[in-house]
């Protein structure tokens, strides 16, 4: 068993954070989707909570089913709660906390569940605890950010003299998810900007190492470090190759061998579609370009991001993308003009599931295990959902099938069949 204490996992990473910590400086860790923010964090949490004198309280926006602001405050005094009744001693400040919790539950206001917060965080500083909110996912608040929430976030710090801080995880700087709200002026007295790059070959075999522990299989020897090299320290693409890798019929022999199996995973092909989805249309361009074609070292110069994040690595003095998978994604992505109208594996999965439960609402975390049941603990993105619900449309339509799916903001998805003359507009068409 490892001693996480001890085990110098993204070493660098962890200085660094621990560094900005020290100072007071809150953090917005930014780093491509599926990385491994996650990962680390959970990590460095292990590793650190128990350190004098940081408290941290993990907030995993994931779990907001409504993606608004009074949800976001309610869950964030939630798993403040939930931290504060692990503490050893404290009791006076757990019974005030459970007091304001108990309020603001009841009055479901969130001027009060706000306030509430303010108050434990404030009594925590006193209490000679320096608590850190980590809000794991902030991207997908970017759309119901406002100023008034940017002013309330300052505020907890002040009111708490500054004895906390945050470490916010995004997929990009939060000036650029919502610039009239996080402004890069106000930003710069209120967070530092930290990326996280790929793993290292060190680092990424030790993920390796947790995912075998946990699946009880190991990757032959004579292929680690080609495995390694090809998912390129990228967890998800690790974490998805993996299961392709343990489900495989015939064990691959060669690096090559290895390679044609992983560049036929659809679930890294969706993966590698996310991460272009995810840039802007200039760093895309870039990315697209750089699959067939060598490009000199200053194309890179007004797209900083791609650099940054380790999407775009400098290889014998020439850029190019991260990992083979990606590379395959972007010519796979150039090539094929015509799509086939059959469902993939995933498409299929999708379909009948919600075929089974025709007419009934399937929540996101349904679909999930029904579709992801691997990846259900680790999380699937709300991008890799919405999209495989697309191409599920997209073929149905182009199959004429009588099912249609409707979406259900914020819960789901519904399978239906299409009702093609509702009886307003027979009688439209009857008085023509």
């Amino acid at each position: 068993m490892t001693d996480i204490a001890s085990f110098p996992f993204r070493s660098q990473d962890e200085t660094t954070l621990l560094n900005h910590l020290a100072n007071g400086s809150s953090v917005t860790l930014i780093g491509m989707k599926r990385v491994g923010i996650n990962n680390f964090l959970k990590f460095f949490i292990s590793k650190n909570n128990m350190t004098a004198p940081y408290l941290f309280i993990m907030v995993d926006l994931n779990d907001l089913v409504e993606r608004e602001i009074f949800p976001f405050w309610t869950l964030t005094l939630k798993r403040l709660i939930d931290v504060i009744e692990t503490l050893p001693n404290n009791q006076e400040v757990k019974k005030e906390s459970r007091k304001q919790f108990i309020e603001s539950i009841q009055l479901k206001d969130m001027f009060i569940t706000v306030d509430s917060i303010q108050k434990i965080l404030t009594m925590l500083a006193n209490a000679s605890h320096f608590p850190v909110l980590v809000l794991n996912r902030f991207d997908r608040m970017k759309d119901a950010a406002t100023p008034e929430l940017f002013y309330n976030l300052q505020s907890l710090k002040d009111h708490a003299n500054r004895r906390m801080a945050y470490i916010f995880t995004s997929y990009r700087p939060l000036y650029e998810l919502r610039p009239e709200v996080f402004t890069k002026q106000a930003l710069s007295v209120f967070c530092s900007d930290m990326y996280l790059k790929p793993a290292t070959m060190s680092d990424a075999s030790w993920m390796l190492e947790q995912l075998e522990t946990r699946y009880e299989t190991r990757v032959p020897d004579h292929l680690r470090d080609d495995f390694l090299s090809i998912t390129a320290g990228h967890a998800q693409y690790l974490h998805l190759s993996f299961l392709k890798l343990k489900d495989a019929e015939t064990v691959p022999k060669t690096r090559q061998e290895v390679l044609e199996l992983l560049l036929n995973n659809e679930d890294a092909i969706l993966q590698s579609e996310e991460l272009l989805e995810s840039l802007t249309e200039k760093e895309r361009s870039i990315v697209l370009s750089l699959a067939d074609e060598d490009k000199p070292v200053s194309i890179l110069a007004e797209t900083p991001y791609l650099t940054n994040t380790g999407m775009v690595v400098i290889r014998e003095e020439k850029p190019v993308v991260f990992s083979p998978l990606l590379r395959h994604a972007i010519i796979r992505r150039t090539t094929i003009k015509i799509p086939s109208i059959e469902f993939t594996r995933k498409e299929y999965l999708l379909f009948t599931y919600l075929k089974s439960h025709e007419g009934e609402l399937c929540e996101r975390e349904e679909i999930v295990e029904a579709v992801w049941p691997d990846y259900a603990e680790s999380g699937v993105s709300d991008w890799a959902i919405d999209r495989l619900v697309a191409r599920v449309r997209a073929k149905l339509k182009a199959q004429q099938s009588p099912y249609e799916i409707q979406t259900v903001i914020t819960r789901g998805y519904k399978l239906i069949q299409k009702n093609f003359l509702d009886e307003s507009s027979r009688y439209k068409l009857n008085s023509i």
